[in-house]
């Protein structure tokens, strides 16, 4: 494929994405298999998280009023967040490249699905309010979120649903909270990723810093945009897009 038209897709995939995460999240589903066309999966997988990087931080930023009403809580959750995120990137960085290679399909369809679910389960933490936990419920959401953070350094497609689910049981009712809570620890997540991928020489840079200045003007358009678009129209295109991309890696590899 010609080099401009490489960057010109890998920076439309990349604004897409930008956009998407700033109203309903899943941009990784769009990065990640762009970058399939041009380099390895393992570059693919650390590219795409450096090249999403400065909108997850920026989204964190913008939730700074909120996050000092839940800061004990992150204070609680950043420790297993900052472990998990780096073993999570040790194991794609150290572990040979085909075990993920294999792994690609079935973590694209594990982040469709937890786009699927995502509706339903706001309805339904909405509709169960928890009380704040305390002792053995309290380790167990550590646990929990140690497990999405190793999810989230190796792929990381879906985290902010998996955590919205813990957090609803940590007793944060306000959605507002919620997700600045999500967000900050994401972007912990990704960013101690980042450090290992780099450490690690994964980064494709030319490509990833040309998709971050992509990613951050979607982001800001998407922020724009947010409150005139219903995101659950952009969460049912991410879940039809994640569906699809996983039939055809499925397909791609049983093909040989």
């Amino acid at each position: 494929m010609d080099e401009t038209l490489t960057y010109l897709l890998l920076c439309l995939s990349a604004f897409a994405a930008g956009a998407i995460n700033s109203v309903a999240g899943g941009g990784t589903l769009l990065t990640f298999p762009a970058l399939l066309g041009v380099v390895s999966p393992v570059q693919a997988n650390a590219s795409s998280t450096v090249a999403l990087m400065p909108g997850s931080l920026a989204g964190a930023w913008g939730y700074r009023i909120e996050l000092r009403r839940v800061r004990r809580m992150v204070l609680l959750l950043l420790p297993p967040s900052i472990v998990g995120g780096y073993l999570g990137a040790w194991l794609v960085t150290e572990f040979p490249e085909r075990v993920f290679e294999h792994l690609v399909p079935w973590l694209i369809l594990a982040a469709a699905l937890l786009f699927l679910i995502q509706k339903p389960l706001a309805c339904w933490l909405k509709a169960h309010p928890h009380a704040e936990p305390h002792g053995a419920a309290v380790a167990g959401v550590i646990a929990f979120q140690f497990l999405v953070a190793v999810y989230g350094g190796y792929f990381g497609a879906g985290i902010g649903i998996l955590m919205l689910a813990s957090l609803g049981f940590m007793g944060l009712g306000d959605i507002h909270h919620q997700n600045a809570a999500k967000t900050l620890l994401a972007a912990v997540m990704n960013a101690v990723a980042v450090v290992k991928f780099v450490m690690s020489g994964m980064v494709v840079w030319h490509y990833a810093l040309a998709m971050a200045m992509a990613g951050i003007a979607g982001g800001y358009l998407g922020a724009r945009l947010a409150r005139r678009t219903p995101p659950e129209y952009v969460r049912g295109f991410v879940v039809v897009v994640g569906f699809g991309l996983a039939g055809y890696y499925f397909w791609k590899q049983l093909s040989g």
